[in-house]
């Protein structure tokens, strides 16, 4: 299976591109991470299933809404969406998984070849779309500025089961200094749509984290010594779903590798 690639790899430049041009990079079968790229646009994890299993799937995100908020969902087959005019959710993320009775088959840069006429694709929000504000509050970014994807846990808490879908809640994490935690709690609770308020501060083994130097996905991040380990909600907890509920057949995002939006950012800040 392919492995995730620093953002330093994908375009030192990728900050400034628009999200239009991202995609277009991403078709052409760039792939790699996206934080910070095409900076002020929201960002979105995707999980696409058969439409006998769209209901579980939305009765699920319903149900689990900080892991899970939905910014769009589609019409069985299709693979457009609002949120970008003229994407293609086939081709215009950097990397995809497949998946089969919730097991892990392919991880191409285009699913096109695997695309069927029922499935029903949901767009999650990303914490990488709250990062702008956080960096404008002064909070640093860690693996941005060490040039590799968040790291990426599967806690034990539980989420609310839907159905046929159960399973673990994921989270993102990000070192923040002391002095930075008020700011980094008030600027993301702000935002709702995309994971909103961290879900715990501090010791990880309070969501049975073992060691945050072996994310389950993404990359170890380096923390300063004082800094405090944050953790919110991830949109790759559908993907663990799918690996406990084992439906027949998925498409997800890549962890980290995430569909550009033409939507901006401080569209979704609630004020």
């Amino acid at each position: 299976m392919a492995e995730d690639r620093p953002l330093a790899l994908v375009d030192e430049h990728a900050h400034a591109w628009s999200a239009q041009t991202a995609r277009a990079r991403f078709r052409d079968g760039l792939a790699g991470p996206t934080a910070g790229v095409a900076a002020g646009h929201t960002q979105a994890n995707l999980i696409s299933v058969p439409a006998d299993w769209a209901y579980d799937m939305l009765l699920f995100c319903t149900r689990n809404p900080k892991p899970c908020p939905v910014l769009d969902v589609t019409d069985a087959g299709s693979w457009t969406t609002a949120l970008a005019d003229g994407a293609d959710l086939r081709t215009d993320l950097p990397r995809y998984r497949v998946w089969r009775d919730g097991e892990l088959v392919d991880e191409p840069t285009d699913v096109r070849a695997h695309w069927r006429d029922d499935l029903v694709s949901f767009l999650i929000g990303c914490s990488f779309t709250f990062e702008w504000a956080l960096t404008g509050a002064g909070v640093p970014i860690r693996h941005v500025e060490q040039g590799r994807n968040v790291p990426m846990y599967v806690t034990t808490r539980q989420c609310r089961p839907a159905g046929r879908l159960h399973g673990p809640m994921v989270v993102s994490m990000r070192p923040v200094p002391p002095r930075h935690l008020s700011a980094a709690i008030r600027e993301t609770g702000l935002l709702p749509a995309v994971h909103g308020s961290p879900v715990h501060c501090g010791d990880p083994s309070a969501l049975g984290i073992e060691d945050l130097a072996r994310p389950d996905f993404g990359d170890p991040v380096d923390a300063e010594e004082d800094d405090i380990p944050v953790f919110w909600a991830c949109g790759v907890t559908p993907q663990a779903a799918v690996m406990a509920s084992r439906p027949p057949f998925a498409i997800t995002h890549a962890p980290g590798q995430m569909f550009l939006t033409d939507t901006r950012d401080e569209q979704y800040r609630v004020v």
